[in-house]
């Protein structure tokens, strides 16, 4: 079998498994490799709790969550609230892609409410295109991905057209399972419905396409004409 890598980057920790989870665990357990990058760990966003404390329990339940997909968590080190630069942050990104060379790359739609998501959509299609150009010199060789896609998220709905279509069915309590290692999606740090949302969306885009459970991504054809 010829494996494939599937990435996906999210903004902060929960971000990427909600856009990309039952997908990762269905290629997962066909053999394929799974690698889920937070570009923060959203350590500010538990009132009960100080940033360092709460750090540290997420980089303990992303890695609890990534096991149950099948997959590998990856923190880029930045302190939330503290992120570098654009172009440090899509430079990282680009050494990371050319370092692990993953078929399918998933992130954000840029149409965001929330502006860690918008930096996280725009730094990683930068980093895309960065990865593949050979006059972008480092200690890694150029790479070109093959696809990029947009995942699903709640916060980033403007403008999000679905295009692709998975069906999840298989794999959808793996996912909810995995996501409950989070206590943010446990509901017990917001009252953020997320397990309600995201099992009442992948029915609606089930029944959009002809299936019992979906999930849905978008392709920006700009993007992907580039890679191609």
């Amino acid at each position: 079998m010829n494996k494939k890598h599937i990435m996906v980057f999210g903004a902060h920790a929960l971000d990427a498994e909600l856009m990309a989870g039952p997908v990762i665990a269905k290629y997962t357990k066909q053999g394929h490799r799974g690698t889920i990058v937070h570009i923060t760990r959203g350590e500010r966003g538990n009132p009960k709790k100080s940033p360092e404390i709460y750090g540290k329990q997420i980089e303990e339940e992303m890695v609890k969550v990534a096991d149950g997909l099948g997959a590998k968590a990856y923190w880029m080190g930045y302190p939330a609230g503290n992120i570098p630069s654009l172009e440090k942050v899509q430079f990282d990104i680009c050494k990371l892609i050319r370092e692990e060379k993953p078929d399918v790359v998933i992130t954000h739609w840029r149409g965001s409410l929330h502006p860690r998501h918008i930096l996280t959509h725009d730094a990683v299609v930068e980093a895309v295109k960065m990865a593949a150009n050979e006059s972008i010199k480092m200690d890694v060789e150029p790479y070109k991905v093959p696809h990029l896609y947009f995942g699903e998220n709640c916060e980033d709905l403007n403008g999000f057209i679905p295009q692709i279509y998975v069906d999840i069915e298989d794999t959808f309590e793996q996912w909810i399972d995995a996501l409950k290692n989070y206590e943010l999606f446990r509901g017990d740090v917001l009252s953020v419905p997320y397990e309600d949302y995201y099992k009442t969306m992948a029915k609606i885009r089930g029944i959009e396409i002809g299936q019992k459970l979906s999930k849905a991504f978008m392709v920006a054809p700009h993007v992907q004409d580039m890679l191609d």
